[in-house]
């Protein structure tokens, strides 16, 4: 017992220890090209299922840049892309659809892509920015707004990188990109959400 209570207070211990200090302040955050970290990202997109449910997807491959500039944000870009034949919903059978032609189309179309165009803040708080970006879906290009918030950076003692931690939203219209079945059954209206980290290089 006595063993069980000094190794839980060890490893309570480490946490602390390990957890950095993260700065919130966007013009103390440091500048320079990044990279995502994958392994702490989450990419979701979520749909109306006949006007009954929410129903919520994610994609497990994906990559990102980051040319990040606190000082002069406007200067900030991010390019993306997922790739399609990554949907996982928790439904083997109705992601092998999704990958097909009536959907995502992916062995014709791999990738869906992300370019951004302009960078602007929306917030007094310092924190918050649109991306005015190009999303390209089954060849299909068309523009599109993330509502972003940069939530601080910190060295990472567990990487050894200093990390930036990043979050946006956005909104599409699927049959803007040719993906018009089943509406409005299933719904045209996709919400995105993205939830990342990004090492610098």
């Amino acid at each position: 017992m006595f063993c069980a209570s000094l190794l839980l207070s060890c490893l309570t211990g480490c946490s602390y220890l390990l957890t950095p200090s993260v700065e919130v302040k966007l013009e103390e955050l440091e500048s320079g090209q990044y990279k995502l970290d994958p392994a702490h990202t989450t990419v979701l997109f979520k749909v109306s299922h006949m006007g009954l449910s929410t129903y919520i997807g994610r994609f497990n491959k994906f990559d990102a840049t980051l040319d990040f500039n606190p000082k002069q944000i406007k200067k900030t870009r991010l390019d993306a892309f997922v790739e399609t034949a990554s949907v996982d919903v928790n439904n083997p059978k109705l992601e092998d659809s999704l990958k097909g032609g009536t959907w995502f189309d992916s062995e014709k179309f791999p990738r869906a892509t992300l370019k951004t165009l302009s960078v602007e803040p929306s917030s007094q708080s310092g924190s918050q920015f649109i991306f005015n970006a190009e999303l390209t879906l089954l060849g299909v290009t068309k523009p599109i707004q993330l509502q972003a918030s940069f939530n601080g950076g910190a060295d990472n003692i567990l990487t050894g990188y200093y990390t930036l931690g990043f979050s946006a939203t956005g909104t599409i219209k699927r049959s803007d990109f040719g993906m018009d079945s089943y509406i409005p059954m299933v719904g045209d209206t996709i919400n995105i959400e993205i939830y990342a980290e990004f090492q610098q290089q």
